[in-house]
């Protein structure tokens, strides 16, 4: 039987404000436990929670970022359940009535496009954290991050694959830092989701049983864990099995996902408007006023890299993946002048491959875009070759300086004397006469071997453009 998988992501996005949503308690990460967490986080009697306009903002900004319906007016309530980190016994969260309507978000798989649509996205407050080492077999509770503000992104269940569950979680990632509402930093849990995945027979309109992926903070965490899943429950359903639904947690070391507890219906979270919170309305000023702060936005800035820079979809796509990046490719190709596809090579490729071998973000990147345009000029002026010029970058990330002076202080400076060039390709040919015959023969995929054996004696200095203008005719006698 052939299988169609159903995904749809719940993501949590905290946002970038500096206190609570409810408190004026701060929101900055790593404070010693429980310094963060005041009278109204922790829900003691007689006090009252205020809502914070900024992550109101915030969300709005969202919301228009994807098209979505604002909603005029929209209502708190009470999501209630207990856990150890939940000190109020409820959270505080948007139910029937978010902030944030439908909206839609595009995604590129396979140099495809498809459109992902946003159910809603509501703004609600974070529990704490529960600690479980170093207390000898007890647990215990952080409740710092109690009370930071949300903003939950539910999408519809349109994904049908792990990578398209992934790739939409990526677009997510450098929307909402874009729009500069999230720091988006995974490891610290700023940025996390669940994962709903089920499977029914392809070809089928109704839902199959889903299971709920909790607390998912990483891309590459996302994709394994629906892959396990997905086939987790056709083996489970071919073997005469029923899926059960349930909520599960991923363990990246065995690559499994393993049950947490049974999975909740909205209505055993009896939910109920929040009596101490009146209901939100935004004003259209309100609204005209957060739509003129939207920056250009990654769809935007594609299009715009396409067109004005002639770049392909697939290097378009890859530059806007990140707002830092966007940043310095469009800095590289000012500073330099230089050919806007060499510049995104060179970005796309060296300076992120770079990037990720020494585990670095582009913040603390030692090559800055000035210095690689420079590199760039030298290029593109036939002063060194392209091989030349990895060497140099290599030189530049380890120990700094500019192109120009290293070309100078170690004499990588391309060979532009014709006459010593010729020199080099005829001894060449004389070294090679049978290499000669079989070209002669036919076989003129042997002029790449000749060009390689003249760029190995020159070092890699010779232009390989004057090596093939000035070899060829040698070649062909």
């Amino acid at each position: 039987m052939e299988w169609e998988t159903v995904i749809g992501l719940e993501i949590h996005a905290q946002l970038a404000t500096k206190s609570k949503i409810f408190s004026g308690a701060s929101t900055a990460y790593g404070a010693i436990a429980n310094t963060q967490a005041c009278a109204v986080d922790l829900g003691l009697p007689g006090v009252l929670p205020v809502l914070n306009r900024e992550a109101v903002r915030m969300a709005v900004k969202f919301g228009l970022a994807i098209d979505a319906e604002i909603a005029p007016k929209s209502i708190f309530a009470r999501k209630n359940y207990f856990y150890p980190d939940l000190p109020k016994g409820y959270q505080i969260s948007q139910f029937e009535r978010p902030v944030v309507g439908k909206g839609r978000v595009k995604i590129f798989v396979d140099g495809c496009e498809k459109t992902i649509g946003v159910t809603r996205a509501h703004l609600e407050e974070d529990a704490g954290k529960s600690l479980h080492e170093d207390f000898h077999g007890l647990t215990g509770i952080d409740l710092n991050r109690a009370g930071t503000p949300l903003l939950e992104i539910v999408s519809e269940p349109d994904l049908r694959s792990s990578r398209e569950a992934a790739a939409y979680m990526k677009k997510i990632h450098a929307l909402v830092r874009y729009l500069g509402i999230c720091d988006g930093n995974l490891e610290e849990g700023s940025f996390r989701c669940d994962a709903n995945v089920s499977v029914r027979p392809k070809g089928r309109k109704q839902l199959g049983t889903r299971t709920e992926i909790k607390n998912l903070n990483s891309f590459r965490f996302v994709e394994k864990a629906i892959h396990y899943e997905v086939g987790r429950q056709i083996d489970l359903i071919e073997g005469g099995g029923k899926v059960v639904q349930e909520t599960r947690l991923y363990d990246a070391d065995r690559d499994e996902t393993r049950p947490m507890r049974s999975k909740e219906e909205s209505n055993d979270y009896r939910y109920f408007p929040d009596p101490d919170l009146l209901p939100l309305e935004i004003e259209p000023a309100f609204l005209e006023e957060v739509r003129l702060e939207l920056p250009e936005l990654p769809d935007q800035k594609r299009q715009r890299f396409e067109s004005g820079y002639r770049l392909g979809a697939a290097d378009a796509a890859a530059l806007t993946a990140s707002r830092e990046i966007a940043d310095y490719y469009e800095a590289t190709v000012k500073a330099s002048g230089c050919d806007p596809k060499l510049c995104a090579n060179w970005v796309i490729v060296d300076l992120t491959g770079a990037l990720n071998k020494a585990g670095l973000e582009l913040e603390d990147c030692p090559i800055g875009p000035e210095r690689l345009a420079g590199l760039l000029q030298k290029i593109e002026d036939d002063t060194i070759s392209g091989k030349i010029a990895k060497q140099i970058f290599e030189i530049m990330w380890q120990s700094g300086g500019d192109a120009s002076s290293i070309i100078e202080e170690q004499g990588l400076r391309q060979i532009s004397d014709t006459s010593a060039l010729e020199k080099v390709i005829d001894r060449i040919i004389a070294d090679h006469p049978e290499q000669l015959e079989q070209y002669r023969s036919g076989k003129e995929k042997l002029l790449g071997y000749f060009v390689g054996q003249v760029m190995k004696a020159t070092e890699g200095k010779a232009s390989p453009g004057e090596v093939n203008r000035l070899l060829k005719p040698k070649l062909d006698g």
